[in-house]
């Protein structure tokens, strides 16, 4: 039953677009709807490639026991055919006790499926990979704003330049500045803030060997030594990308949502490691994982200059990508 003043949710929902935090925030913004209707509201979410019709026939159907329903169904390029046709053939007349969400990548896999629901007349939401600056910035003004902060167009940059463009990193940013000032973010606020912050500078830099790109990463290492930042952090964060790109490249090849329960990390990191796991060998991480750990005894260990152990570490580790290792 509908809360007082409650509308009800959307029956149909097409999420459309290659990036993954707003995706994740349309369908939790889809459920939460569902839910202010109906609290006790039955949630279940599925991956359209592993599904069959007959297995979403029971909950697109008329409940007996009454009740209201939300069904996920995430990456719905991959829906075999079978399913394309059960879930078109229920959009045209969707149970108002049911909320349907469907996911698709966008382009042409799987486009009758993200057409038919349009057509259907499901509310559509848009969810793009944002490109270029300008986009990242405006999503940036806009993340604090509904937030209750302020940002000006200098100080998103200058954000943008400290974090770079991964949109969970940035996310991540801008609520950890609203929690840490008064909300009013200024250039100098930024550069105060990430003056000596290794968890931006030093994944930075171990991002950079990771996909090969050695004058990037000493050109972050350098930067981030000159602007204060302790090496330790640095040398962990090394030690964390070579790490988890090896323990990505021993899963092998899946669907980070049902890999990251089995791996113990959140499923973007997943699909990030896979990305970072061209161009290795595993004998080539082997050696990069011994780099990492030397680097971590030498800096841990009072090193006289660990700075110059740092880029020991990063020319040993992209030595290690380039040549598929020594052993």
């Amino acid at each position: 039953m509908l809360g007082v003043n409650t509308a009800p949710p959307d029956p149909l929902v097409l999420v459309q677009g290659d990036e993954e935090l707003l995706a994740a925030r349309a369908i939790t913004s889809a459920v939460d709807a569902a839910r202010a209707a109906d609290p006790g509201a039955d949630v279940r979410e599925y991956e359209a490639g592993a599904l069959a019709a007959g297995e979403v026939a029971e909950m697109l159907s008329p409940s007996l026991f009454g009740g209201s329903r939300v069904l996920v169904i995430r990456s719905g390029q991959d829906a075999r055919k079978d399913l394309t046709t059960a879930l078109l053939a229920y959009a045209k007349a969707p149970d108002p006790e049911v909320s349907l969400i469907v996911t698709h990548l966008g382009g042409a896999k799987g486009k009758a499926l993200a057409d038919g629901l349009r057509s259907a007349g499901a509310t559509v939401v848009p969810v793009a990979k944002l490109r270029g600056e300008g986009e990242l910035t405006r999503f940036i003004r806009d993340e604090f704003r509904r937030n209750g902060g302020r940002c000006d167009e200098t100080a998103a940059s200058a954000l943008l330049a400290a974090v770079g463009n991964d949109l969970r990193e940035i996310a991540a940013a801008c609520s950890q500045l609203l929690a840490d000032t008064d909300g009013k973010i200024t250039p100098e606020v930024v550069a105060r803030y990430y003056r000596g912050r290794a968890e931006v500078s030093g994944y930075n830099v171990a991002d950079a060997v990771m996909i090969g790109d050695l004058p990037g990463a000493l050109e972050a290492l350098r930067w981030a030594l000159h602007t204060g930042v302790d090496p330790v952090p640095i040398a962990d964060a090394i030690a964390d990308g070579v790490r988890t790109v090896a323990k990505v490249a021993a899963a092998g090849r899946g669907n980070p949502y049902q890999m990251a329960t089995t791996l113990g990390m959140p499923a973007w990191k997943i699909k990030r490691a896979q990305e970072r796991t061209r161009g290795w060998t595993p004998e080539g991480l082997v050696d990069a994982m011994q780099a990492a750990a030397d680097c971590n005894a030498a800096v841990k260990g009072g090193a006289e200059d660990r700075g110059y152990a740092l880029e020991q570490a990063l020319f040993a580790v992209a030595e290690a990508r380039r040549s598929g290792g020594s052993r």
